[in-house]
């Protein structure tokens, strides 16, 4: 059980530096986007593109450390089911000893008692277990939409108050309004 417990520890560590790691991720990309906007404002497209594309990969990388992370806890929380199965179990080595030399007496009040705290054991781990089957549920994952990109350019550029559509080369307009207008939907 102490080696169950020292991985269960280094489990909830990683997941810890896994949340770490997301929210590094995401200030990285509010970064880039604040670059975005400058180059917008620069009229300087080329560049808007890059950091338009490291946002979106910053912002992919917080989501995979995020569910990364999710799936650690997951396994931490089994791991810590089975410590507790572990316990549950010596207890109930221990309650099933006392319950044959309370047979052997057959004295009706120890067995009561006895079955009370078999019982109170079983709640215990009953609720133990709901709680990691509550957590698994609820881990959910994201998705990202397929003109990242330009969606966002043209997200950044609203902010900046500018018109995208004008300032972007002749190719490019179909595109960015395609994004704009499903977005709109």
């Amino acid at each position: 059980l102490t080696c169950a417990a020292e991985h269960l520890f280094n489990l909830k560590f990683a997941a810890k530096e896994l949340n770490r790691n997301s929210k590094k991720c995401d200030k990285e990309e509010k970064a880039e986007k604040a670059k975005i906007k400058k180059a917008i404002q620069k009229s300087n497209m080329e560049v808007a593109r890059i950091h338009a594309e490291n946002a979106i990969r910053q912002k992919n990388q917080a989501i995979n450390f995020l569910r990364m992370s999710a799936r650690v806890d997951a396994v931490a929380a089994r791991v810590q089911t089975a410590v507790t199965m572990g316990k549950v179990t010596k207890s109930m080595a221990g309650v099933v000893k006392s319950m044959d030399a309370t047979l052997k007496s057959m004295n009706l009040e120890k067995i009561s008692a006895l079955m009370d705290k078999f019982e109170h054991q079983f709640e215990t781990l009953d609720v133990q277990t709901q709680q990691m089957e509550d957590t698994m549920s609820n881990t959910t994952t994201l998705t990202t939409p397929q003109n990242q990109v330009d969606m966002l350019l043209q997200e950044m550029a609203d902010e900046a108050g500018l018109d995208l559509n004008m300032e972007l080369p002749q190719g490019q307009t179909g595109s960015v309004g395609t994004s704009v207008a499903s977005a709109e939907q």
